[in-house]
């Protein structure tokens, strides 16, 4: 099988699994983890390198290819290795592959996922480690193969940052529905679930806040929080003044099997998503997909690519952003009536059967592969 190098800087985040989720599922490619650290352990049998791997100083090479943009340290990691393409995860990672797929002459693909579509120049050229996106996107959008976006949210964005229309498309990541099954509905306990890092993009804050405001005859549901994050502490501090400690539970980051076994126990999940001041926007959400893969109905925001996982009215609610008091309307309808929940949870997954099945969507992306590589061929 062909090596495909799956480029992400920092490989294996905890809050990142559907990276390796898409990688693991390819059937005719071999993925190959390519990154400057490792921030976890890889899948079991994948091959993975890391440029913090390299000699007894490592930072320093690190720092200085930042900077550069330089291949040659990547092309000292991979040694004799030959990957067929490059899939670059995130815009910024597609500027610092575009110099090593050119040295090794293999096409790039870049798949873009949030920030790296919707943050303003001005908010990415404040972070070294972003600062170099800005400055060579241009160059990315000529001269990158394709590029892949996770939301028709996203690929608006893109092709307003003036990327090449016919090599700009939307494609889901996908969950997988074969591990991925409807929970029974024994299983639902009065819990209201949120699954996200603890930013601001994620709108936390208001949800906790519609939970303070529900009635009286719902004061049996629980709040479990997953994530971790720099608004950890303000949002405990945010519940318990609220009178809410006993009731909101915060656990930090959770494995990803964790996570699925709080959904299939969760009432419904809470996608509070909002436009942050330096322009950053949910460009879908995979946890969302992952909840109504499970038949959890999910209230969101109506904001990027959120209304793409969720049929306000069927699958779930979709509510104004920053509205606390709408938030709590629809978790309320939610909680009061178990059919309803019930109906949602069914049509939820049928929505995810139909349009983010990841084997679907890994044989078109592996087909896609096999276009740019046959053209690559046909032009040498």
């Amino acid at each position: 099988m062909r090596e495909i190098a799956i480029f992400r800087h920092n490989l294996f985040r905890i809050s990142e699994p559907f990276i390796t989720q898409q990688a693991q599922q390819l059937r005719r490619h071999k993925p190959l983890y390519l990154g400057r650290l490792r921030f976890g352990a890889p899948p079991a049998g994948a091959d993975s390198l890391a440029l913090q791997d390299q000699g007894r100083w490592p930072l320093p090479r690190i720092g200085w290819q930042m900077i550069t943009r330089n291949p040659r340290p990547y092309q000292r990691l991979l040694g004799s290795r030959r990957p067929a393409l490059i899939h670059a995860h995130f815009g910024v990672e597609g500027v610092y592959a575009l110099p090593l797929a050119k040295r090794l002459k293999v096409p790039l693909v870049t798949t873009f996922h949030g920030f790296d579509a919707t943050l303003s120049t001005a908010a990415l050229l404040c972070s070294p480690a972003w600062a170099n996106y800005p400055l060579f996107r241009h160059q990315l959008a000529r001269q990158g193969d394709l590029f892949l976006c996770a939301s028709s949210f996203i690929r608006d964005r893109v092709l307003a940052m003036g990327f090449p229309e016919a090599r700009t498309r939307i494609h889901y990541i996908g969950v997988d529905c074969r591990t991925i099954q409807p929970r029974d509905p024994g299983e639902e306990t009065p819990t209201i679930l949120h699954v996200a890092r603890l930013v601001e993009v994620k709108g936390t804050e208001y949800l906790i806040r519609a939970f303070a405001a529900l009635a009286p005859s719902q004061a049996k549901a629980e709040l479990i929080i997953i994530g971790e994050g720099p608004l950890m502490r303000r949002l405990q501090e945010l519940a318990k003044t609220l009178g809410l400690a006993q009731r909101v539970r915060f656990l930090g980051a959770q494995p990803h099997e964790q996570v699925l076994a709080w959904m299939r126990k969760a009432a419904l999940l809470v996608l509070p998503s909002v436009r942050t001041a330096s322009g950053r926007v949910e460009g879908l959400g995979m946890v969302m997909l992952e909840a109504a893969a499970t038949g959890v109905p999910v209230v969101g925001s109506r904001i990027g690519g959120i209304p793409e996982g969720v049929l306000d009215g069927k699958t779930g609610f979709l509510v104004p952003e920053r509205d606390a008091d709408a938030l709590a309307h629809r978790i309320g309808d939610l909680l009061d009536d178990p059919a309803l929940r019930h109906r949602m949870g069914v049509a939820a997954r049928l929505l995810i059967e139909r349009r983010f099945d990841i084997h679907r969507q890994t044989e078109t992306l592996e087909d896609l592969y096999d276009g740019l590589l046959a053209e690559r061929a046909a032009v040498t």
